[in-house]
């Protein structure tokens, strides 16, 4: 840890950036539990180019959801995977096959069209949360299908496949446990996917890079830690509001971004 601390005092601005996006995002995911990935990969994709925005969040997150997979349901990371997947296998196979398109999108098509591709998706999801509705698919096997891909390739691509994949999983199921860990079980198989798809990129990775990713990722389990530590004593409700308010601003930056880039 000394020497990731002595390689972040000696970085640009944009270190300091991307600390404080994570922190602020893991806090407000720790007190309201809403999605630290698509607050993180939004806010550094007007930063960074977006496949090196979605590299420096994919450890990150995939620790936090590995975390948030092992923890409760008194079942072992296989126990999980046993139980949860011989139900869901068709819904966790679409979406790692969509997840592996959607990673290859991201060196393959001009980039411009996922960022706004990412505004729509955030749109969507900053609207739905404000109508205080939720979307539900039917429960069946077509639409299991197509909204496994689907949010694969958007997850893929973006890092936002809670928005689609909730759709399915809040008509399948109303035990909240079984939606957390499916969903949890589906965006670990997409940080897989975009990690075998964009293994080149991140192996070119610097050693201070990966001191930072590592440093980001400490930091994001104890921000989050102590968010959820503060989430009895503070209002849930305003740091919902707060964190919509964040994606939309994000969001229509982004958007922005993309537009011009393809004016």
């Amino acid at each position: 840890m000394l020497a990731v601390a002595e390689a972040v005092s000696s970085e640009s601005p944009q270190t300091l950036l991307l600390i404080a996006v994570f922190a602020i995002a893991s806090l407000l995911h720790g007190i309201s539990g809403l999605g630290i990935t698509l607050v993180t990969t939004t806010a550094l994709a007007s930063v960074y180019p977006l496949p090196h925005a979605i590299i420096l969040v994919i450890f990150p997150s995939l620790l936090l959801n590995a975390m948030t997979w092992l923890s409760g349901g008194g079942r072992s990371i296989w126990q999980n995977f046993s139980y949860y997947g011989r139900r869901y296998w068709l819904l966790a196979l679409t979406s790692l096959i969509g997840s592996i398109v959607g990673a290859q999108l991201l060196l393959w098509v001009n980039s411009a069209y996922i960022l706004v591709v990412l505004a729509a998706v955030i749109g969507f999801y900053v609207i739905s949360a404000l109508l205080g509705k939720q979307v539900r698919l039917p429960d069946t096997k077509p639409v299991l299908v197509i909204v496994g891909f689907s949010a694969g390739v958007i997850g893929g691509a973006t890092n936002a496949m809670s928005t689609i994949l909730m759709m399915y999983l809040l008509s399948a199921s109303d035990d909240k446990n079984t939606i957390a860990k499916v969903g949890n079980m589906c965006y670990l198989l997409g940080k897989v996917a975009q990690i075998i798809v964009l293994r080149e990129p991140i192996m070119a990775l610097s050693r201070s890079e990966w001191q930072l990713i590592a440093l980001l990722s400490v930091l994001s389990i104890m921000v989050l830690a102590l968010g959820i530590r503060l989430r009895r004593y503070l209002p849930q409700a305003r740091f919902r509001q707060l964190i919509l308010l964040i994606l939309t601003v994000l969001g229509l930056r982004v958007g922005w971004q993309g537009a011009m880039a393809l004016w």
